[in-house]
């Protein structure tokens, strides 16, 4: 069983819906976004999206792997990083498209 945290843009959130679901199955512990800012649209300060970043490098510090979102081969910003720290700490890094 490894604990695994999902990594992407929160305008996929039907995307994280489904990867959740199907890695739970496979008997995995999933970990995911708290919010999906950009698919509800909701509006968040400088401040709380510094927070949620800080709190979902913490996530990935929880987990064996990271598995990336990357629809159309679509990686943000925020995803970028969350990989390069992922790669730094040493976790095995998941795509659900091909790079």
């Amino acid at each position: 069983m490894k604990t695994i945290t999902l990594c992407g843009s929160t305008k996929f959130k039907s995307e994280y819906e489904e990867c959740n679901k199907k890695l739970t199955l496979e008997g995995n512990i999933v970990i995911s976004v708290g919010l999906f800012g950009h698919a509800d649209k909701v509006n968040l300060t400088k401040e709380q999206k510094s927070l949620l970043d800080e709190i979902h490098l913490r996530k990935i510090d929880l987990s064996d792997e990271i598995f990336v979102i990357n629809v159309g081969g679509y990686i943000g910003e925020s995803t970028q990083k969350e990989i390069g720290y992922a790669k730094a700490k040493g976790k095995v890094i998941g795509y659900l498209e091909k790079r």
